[in-house]
């Protein structure tokens, strides 16, 4: 059996140096080294950050470590795409490992255990990790199944976290790379569903740990308008014409229910109505194969 060679990227706008600087060494500090390293900078120049400490490029073994500055905010999709074209388009990475700038890894065999499970199913396309806080409690929340009482019940899901997670190259050369357009929110979603349209597996594994801060999403400025912007775009660009009405039903009403600011309200119907009037890209609904597949699952791609 063939040990997949891991690739890692991580994307940091540079307002989380510490936090930044912990993940680096965490990484370091892996039993199996990463072939190569990419750190992405939106909009920040890198010029501090401390690659150091993830060993010198050249000396054997070593990860060859990159940094890519960017000089716009590319959102994390686009950051992220800017690195996976640059491994994707290599020989010597089979997996990639993404992980949120304050994330941090807990165990040293993370990247052995990652290359293991995709060494071992060939169909798996992503592995999401279990996100933990400080105390290492899993909010209802990071766990990507409806029913989220036990966070360490594994197996397939039909979504993934994009705090920590593995991505299959071979899966990223089909299907192609994250929605840049969605800038932030839900590029998961179209990611994972596209994935599973193209047969591949995404797997939930619990025993994969990125410790991550509790914070609440709405803690971006933009959130409750991108929320409901990427949501119609995405059911315009993946769901069969029939599920569209239905899945925009389904979280207009979830949303007026959890709303509690009158400021919320008002971004999200205007992120609702420019998801509507602007395009959201190329449209390739999903078949209904994989609707049924989403459902046997536990998750229609209704909620």
């Amino acid at each position: 059996m063939t040990v997949p060679r891991i690739g890692v990227v991580i994307v940091t706008m540079g307002t989380r140096p510490r936090e930044l600087e912990a993940l680096l060494a965490s990484v370091a500090k892996q039993d199996v080294p990463a072939a190569r390293i990419v750190l992405v900078g939106n909009a920040t120049p890198l010029d501090d950050v401390p690659i150091e400490v993830l060993g010198t490029t050249g000396v054997p073994g070593a990860p060859i470590v990159t940094k890519m500055p960017l000089t716009v905010n590319l959102g994390c999709p686009g950051g992220r795409n800017a690195a996976l074209r640059l491994l994707c388009d290599s020989d010597d990475v089979d997996v990639v490992v993404e992980l949120d700038d304050d994330g941090l890894l807990v165990a040293t065999d993370v990247f052995r255990e990652v290359g293991r499970l995709f060494a071992a199913d060939p169909a798996l396309g992503i592995a999401g990790f279990r996100v933990a806080d400080e105390h290492g409690i899993t909010e209802r929340r990071w766990v990507p199944r409806l029913r989220a009482g036990d966070p360490m019940r594994g197996g397939p899901v039909t979504a993934f976290l994009g705090g920590g997670h593995a991505l299959s190259v071979p899966m990223l050369r089909q299907i192609g790379l994250w929605p840049a357009e969605f800038f932030f929110g839900h590029e998961e979603s179209d990611l994972a569903w596209r994935a599973l349209d193209a047969g591949w597996e995404v797997r939930y594994v619990p025993s994969l740990v990125l410790r991550h801060p509790r914070t609440s999403p709405a803690r971006h400025a933009t959130h409750y308008r991108f929320t409901a912007r990427n949501r119609v775009w995405l059911a315009r660009r993946r769901l069969p014409a029939a599920l569209v009405p239905v899945y925009l039903g389904v979280w207009i009403a979830l949303a007026m229910l959890r709303m509690r600011s009158l400021g919320g309200l008002r971004a999200w119907w205007g992120g609702f109505a420019e998801g509507c009037r602007t395009s959201p890209g190329p449209r390739a609904p999903m078949r209904w194969r994989t609707v049924w597949r989403m459902t046997r699952l536990g998750r229609p791609p209704i909620l």
